[in-house]
């Protein structure tokens, strides 16, 4: 009977040592599968973050090598504008100044310019013709000696003390003036001359 009752326990026992080392077997595989599910996961999210990461780098790199490449763009055109304009500066200025300041030049286009005036308006010209104080009394009394018509038809002579050299000419109600000065026939020429200067400096070094 004992020998039973032993051999009863010890089945019991074993049966649930077995039971135990099962269940601890099924614990740590579904441990395993879940920590290997966990493994998988995270590499994934590593694999997405690092192929994020490169095409946030890349994207940023193109970026920044356009942006450079407009900078550099927008810095070439630039300094071309300058150097343009500082040629046809140096080409304009000297000698449109020197013309300037020759009075009988002044006296030349004022006297063209009079007998030019809109031939429709008849005889009264009705104009205001700005001086500069310097040249005022010089190129009245020229004008009073060889445009006496002119004089004697409405034309009108006043000081403009902004004017430094050459003119300004308009109807006298002020409605509208034109302008002959040197910086004014400077800027006509450069408009002119920019574009042939530019490539003259530059489409020869382009080609090369």
């Amino acid at each position: 009977m004992t020998d039973r009752i032993e051999e009863i326990t010890q089945k019991i026992y074993n049966e649930g040592i077995t039971k135990a080392k099962d269940d601890a077997n099924q614990l740590i595989a579904e441990a395993k599968e879940k920590a290997d599910r966990i493994i998988q996961s995270a590499k994934k999210t590593q694999e997405e973050i690092i192929r994020n990461a490169q095409k946030k780098a890349e994207e940023d790199k193109k970026r920044t090598e356009a942006e450079l490449q407009l900078a550099a763009r927008q810095f070439i055109s630039h300094l071309k504008q300058q150097i343009t304009e500082l040629v046809s500066t140096a080409q304009i200025n000297s000698p449109v100044n020197e013309a300037f300041n020759d009075s009988d030049f002044i006296k030349k286009i004022i006297l063209t310019l009079l007998e030019k005036w809109d031939p429709k308006a008849g005889k009264n010209m009705n104009l205001n013709l700005l001086l500069p104080p310097d040249d005022q009394k010089e190129l009245t009394a020229f004008l009073q000696k060889k445009a006496t018509e002119a004089m004697n038809n409405g034309i009108e002579i006043s000081v403009d003390p902004k004017l430094k050299s050459g003119f300004r000419i308009g109807p006298k109600d002020g409605s509208y003036l034109i302008s002959f000065t040197a910086q004014d026939f400077a800027n006509y020429f450069k408009q002119y001359l920019k574009d042939g200067t530019k490539k003259l400096l530059f489409d020869a070094v382009e080609t090369e």
